[in-house]
């Protein structure tokens, strides 16, 4: 179990959740055999919900692991959507890029190689959804430049802000993963204290962390 929520409530909520198939669920089969950090299933779900509501024509992805959020999104909006995803990780890209060629998302999906936050000083443009899913210990670096390329109505979502639980309690915390916490920690303070910024904090997954411009 994740450590945020009470393990009966976490598999009542997943067994809600019907099971994919196709492309999604290869993928799926991939991560647990490879043990490849995906998404969680009830994530995905918000994640899914999100990109529904919606509508974005830009997504900006940070962390793309084998592509399977990206792939996600770009099936919700019917390859619609721009979708660029940033991974420094080279054999992660390469099966990312794997997945994307096999399955026809190379029109709508690009990976950039590179340092999420030496990335993210170069970007220009505007992204109506910003998925924040690398790099633990620096969402509270990468918010300035966020918040830089989202547009007006555009929102953040950020995974893992409750890092097992880590966040939300002391008790928790594993020596070896003190400076992440504290990080983790002062990013949800950042966005949640920003007058400018509306919140929300979601005990799901592994902790869900949604930010939109206040007055946009």
């Amino acid at each position: 179990m994740s450590g945020i929520t009470y393990g009966y409530m976490e598999q009542y909520i997943k067994n809600l959740i019907p099971e994919n198939e196709g492309i999604l669920k290869e993928m799926e089969e991939y991560a647990i055999q490879n043990s490849v950090p995906i998404i969680q299933k009830e994530t995905a779900k918000f994640l899914e919900l999100m990109v529904s509501i919606k509508k974005p024509d830009s997504i900006l992805e940070l962390g793309t692991a084998i592509g399977y959020s990206a792939i996600l999104m770009s099936m919700v909006t019917k390859k619609s959507s721009k979708i660029v995803t940033i991974e420094r990780d080279l054999n992660m890209i390469d099966r990312a890029k794997e997945n994307i060629n096999k399955y026809g998302f190379d029109r709508s999906i690009e990976i950039i190689h590179g340092d999420c936050m030496d990335i993210l000083e170069n970007m220009e443009g505007k992204y109506d959804i910003i998925f924040m899913d690398a790099g633990k210990g620096h969402y509270n670096h990468f918010l300035p430049n966020c918040l830089r390329l989202l547009d007006k109505d555009g929102i953040i979502i950020a995974d893992n802000v409750l890092f097992r639980g880590m966040v939300a309690s002391k008790e928790l915390v594993k020596r070896r993963k003190i400076t992440i916490v504290k990080r983790m920690r002062s990013y949800l303070e950042l966005v949640s204290k920003d007058e400018e910024l509306i919140t929300s904090v979601i005990p799901m997954g592994d902790g869900i962390a949604v930010t939109k411009r206040r007055n946009s």
